[in-house]
């Protein structure tokens, strides 16, 4: 093997006094949806819900077999990376400084408390990662701390790469397609590296969410480029640049192994492993499984492993994800409606809903003129078609409508 195969058996070796190999499990459930030997690899199910304990793991292991007086570590993080690093300075009984945004949700600084206790501090600065990610850096050089990268850095890509060592010898066999999921890069190009230093004949898929598709604009530019805009929904893969050290591994992937998932559709996934499997994984955990809706030919009877790469889920979040989640499968719409304003006019829109069709939002937003007012209404159905007999019996009965269901301008203000 090659020194960067064999540095990824010995860091994937290290963690077991750390935590035991996340388990590799065959779905029946999606193995029989897409026709397929379908296998996932439960990230979500480490110590802290999700693989970035490993490269933060070997970053640190690293840094104190060469320094081993280093006793100060900083990171910044909203999120796994956070909770992997006040881990393992826990597990190294060394401090840790965690910069995260003032906006984090309490839940998830908790947690990274409880997972790091006494050693570590955590400071709350920043509107945004950018001036968070800042503050830490300056805070490193105030103090010569060593800043541990979520994912541009070889010794992070070298730990992420055990999720790949850890996948063959559970399976006993090199699969034959690879899913997962991208935001900076650095597990997606720690499994890259070790699969080629292996010489594996396995086929890559990279999966990135539409409003974060760094990997995508970098394969174009030839080089990493700053997204101008981020959807930070998927927030586990929301990056707005990719690392450089992660995209020179990645450069030479084909564009079209390269996939693109709106980050509604992810929602249904979510919800699809919830219900049916009870399976609680994040937007971005569910990003490699959600990829299999438009992989069902190039995988048809292959034996597949989709990497799970995190399951912290907010539940306080449920009720967004199943919107989103009616809205992309096409069973919930918004209109604005121009509705008349004479006696029965409300009584003759309601005799236009079918019997599946319940209305979930209803609302004057204003009397637009004397003999019209405006109405924000919200329709849930059961079955996507029964929409198009809807706006069709309101045109036929003079009902103006604008349906803003995928306006994002006006959503974000009305809905």
């Amino acid at each position: 093997m090659s020194d960067f195969a064999n540095r990824a058996v010995a860091a994937s070796k290290e963690m077991r006094a750390l935590f035991g190999a996340s388990p590799m499990q065959q779905n029946a459930h999606l193995s029989a949806i897409y026709d397929a030997d379908i296998w996932l690899k439960r990230e979500d199910l480490t110590p802290v819900r999700s693989y970035k304990i490993r490269g933060a793991f070997n970053a640190m292991r690293k840094v104190l077999k060469h320094h081993p007086d280093q006793q100060l570590f900083v990171c910044a993080s909203a999120g796994n990376h956070a909770q992997g690093v006040a881990f393992v300075c826990k597990h190294f009984d060394r401090k840790g400084v965690i910069f995260m945004p003032v906006t984090t949700p309490q839940q998830k600084i908790d947690k990274t408390r409880i997972f790091g206790g006494a050693n570590i501090e955590i400071v709350l600065t920043g509107d945004y990662f950018d001036q968070t990610l800042a503050s830490a850096q300056a805070y490193c050089e105030r103090e010569g701390a060593h800043f541990l990268s979520p994912f541009d850095d070889p010794d992070v890509i070298e730990g992420q790469a055990s999720v790949a060592v850890e996948m063959i010898e559970q399976m006993g066999a090199v699969p034959d397609v690879v899913i997962l999921p991208v935001g900076g890069g650095g597990l997606s190009s720690g499994v890259t590296a070790y699969l080629r230093a292996i010489k594996a004949q396995t086929e890559l898929f990279l999966i990135e969410p539409a409003g974060g598709a760094n990997l995508a604009a970098a394969l174009q530019a030839g080089q990493p480029v700053t997204l101008d805009t981020v959807d930070t929904f998927v927030d586990g893969a929301a990056v707005a640049r990719i690392g450089g050290a992660t995209f020179e591994v990645l450069k030479d992937t084909p564009p079209d192994h390269v996939l693109k998932i709106e980050e509604d559709r992810i929602c249904t996934t979510m919800l699809d492993m919830l219900n049916t499997e009870g399976v609680v994984l994040e937007p971005a955990g569910a990003l490699a499984l959600d990829a299999l809706k438009d992989l069902r030919q190039q995988i048809k009877g292959k034996r597949v492993v989709c990497i799970a790469s995190g399951g912290n889920f907010d539940f306080e979040r449920l009720p967004e994800v199943k919107e989103r989640a009616q809205r992309s499968a096409g069973l919930k719409k918004y209109f604005i409606l121009r509705m008349p304003q004479r006696p029965g006019a409300l009584k003759e829109f309601l005799g236009m809903l079918g019997p599946d069709d319940d209305i979930a939002r209803f609302e004057y937003l204003k009397k637009s003129a004397r003999n019209f007012g405006s109405v924000l209404i919200g329709i849930e159905t059961k079955d996507a078609d029964n929409f198009g007999q809807l706006t069709k019996l309101m045109d036929e009965g003079g009902f103006a409508f604008r349906d803003i269901t995928n306006d994002s301008a006006l959503s974000e203000f009305l809905i």
